[in-house]
């Protein structure tokens, strides 16, 4: 392999594995802020368990994502080199400030919250981790802002063979970028909420702590549906960008070969087995594509063949991880609903069978987020910024292929032993139940 393909490969593993982690906290501290609150306004003592039960799991999973993160921004001097070069003027901003201003929000008022159970009083303890809440969200948007502009570049100008930014306004208010945000953070929410349900359906099945866990259950099983809700929103909002800005991606994500007017969705192909140019279409609703495209059924679907060989993305991995995130994303919005529904009605406990389907569930957003940014970054392809600069082109000249060979072995090895450590943890203090009242 050349430099080019570790040096993907080596971000794609480091990116991947650090997305294990980002999800659960996007979500994590948002249900601990909700438990805190409840709390605060009832005074009932299972909702400070709860706090400080999920409180826990949460801290584990957000120091090892820090730690996880660190490497992603380091390879931009080593492999990528020439791509730092081409947008650091742009690139670096967004990033500068997630540093300076998020984190630094985020990571203070998580110290006050840890230490400051005993010092603070109740509401100012809560407020605490909503603003550790604020601080990691706006991490995630300067991060995506960043990424963003990777996908469609806006407010700059190419002088000296640099981009260089004129208008830091288009970069903020960049419309596809905001998506990709909601649909980012809306998928941390399904993680998390389906995380707390797992773990609370897990212990209902031993019969422990029934009571706090049932409350956690109903919680996590509301944020769980009005967040899989909304990003089946969000998400037809950023299939009808894609389709307007990036289209070749979208083509990849149907594997629309030929261009068409009033395009119908394809959910069933007969292959020909002599020669596939006469398959056959055999279940097709018609005008379906054009509308999830541009929400107009009239409306021009470009195939991949309208786009030169060179430009097009890798199909069969866009295609099946889209369909994959799809489908889990149906999937959720059935499952959550089912969760929401017994809880309130109090069908739980009678439906063991339902319980051990949502602690199998746990892993399935995972798989569901790291679909979507496989389609994200692969279906961006060949285009490191989309448009404006190869992946080719981005890569460093002055490093050898086995330099890149070593530092990826070494990254597996030390990702592998974070991974298992994070897991062990977790499944630890999972296990282990809230602190005695």
């Amino acid at each position: 392999m050349d430099v080019l393909a570790l040096s993907r490969l080596q971000f794609a593993a480091t990116a991947m594995f650090h997305f294990l982690f980002v999800p659960l906290t996007l979500g994590l501290c948002i249900l601990v802020a909700w438990m805190e609150t409840v709390y605060v306004r009832t005074g009932d003592a299972d909702h400070l368990r709860m706090t400080r039960f999920w409180g826990k799991l949460f801290l584990i999973n957000f120091a090892l994502g820090v730690v996880t993160g660190l490497t992603l921004e380091f390879q931009f001097g080593t492999n990528w080199a020439r791509y730092a070069r081409y947008v650091g003027d742009v690139f670096g901003a967004p990033l500068a400030i997630e540093a300076t201003v998020a984190f630094f929000l985020e990571s203070t008022f998580l110290a006050v919250w840890i230490f400051g159970w005993e010092r603070l009083s109740r509401r100012a303890h809560a407020s605490a981790m909503w603003l550790v809440s604020l601080g990691v969200n706006m991490s995630a948007l300067w991060i995506i802002l960043a990424n963003g502009w990777m996908q469609h570049p806006v407010g700059y100008i190419i002088s000296n063979g640099r981009a260089e930014m004129v208008d830091f306004a288009a970069l903020v208010l960049n419309y596809h970028a905001w998506l990709q945000f909601f649909h980012t953070i809306l998928a941390g929410y399904v993680t998390a909420g389906f995380f707390v349900m797992g773990v609370s359906a897990w212990h209902l099945l031993k019969k422990k702590e029934t009571v706090l866990f049932l409350k956690s259950f109903r919680l996590a099983a509301l944020f769980s549906l009005a967040s899989s809700l909304a990003l089946f929103a969000v998400g037809d909002l950023s299939g009808v960008s894609v389709a307007r800005l990036q289209p070749a991606k979208f083509a990849a994500m149907e594997s629309v070969w030929e261009t068409r007017v009033r395009a119908p969705y394809v959910l069933l192909t007969v292959p020909d087995p002599v020669n596939e140019r006469n398959s056959v279409e055999s279940l097709k609703i018609p005008y379906m594509l054009s509308f999830m495209a541009f929400h107009r059924p009239d409306a021009e679907v470009k195939g991949l063949k309208n786009f030169p060989a060179a430009d097009r993305p890798p199909v069969l991995p866009v295609f099946l991880g889209f369909r994959t995130m799809i489908a889990l994303g149906m999937l959720f919005i059935l499952l959550s609903g089912l969760a929401f529904y017994f809880s309130k009605r109090e069908f739980l406990e009678a439906r063991p069978w339902f319980l051990r389907l949502l602690v199998w569930a746990i892993p399935l957003p995972y798989l569901a987020t790291q679909a979507g940014w496989l389609v994200t970054e692969m279906g961006r392809q060949p285009w490191l910024v989309y448009g404006l600069m190869r992946t080719s082109e981005g890569v460093s000249e002055s490093v050898s292929s086995a330099q890149v060979w070593g530092s990826l072995a070494c990254l597996i090895v030390f990702y592998a032993v974070l991974g298992a450590l994070d897991i062990y943890l977790l499944a630890k203090f999972a296990r282990k139940g809230p602190e005695a009242a």
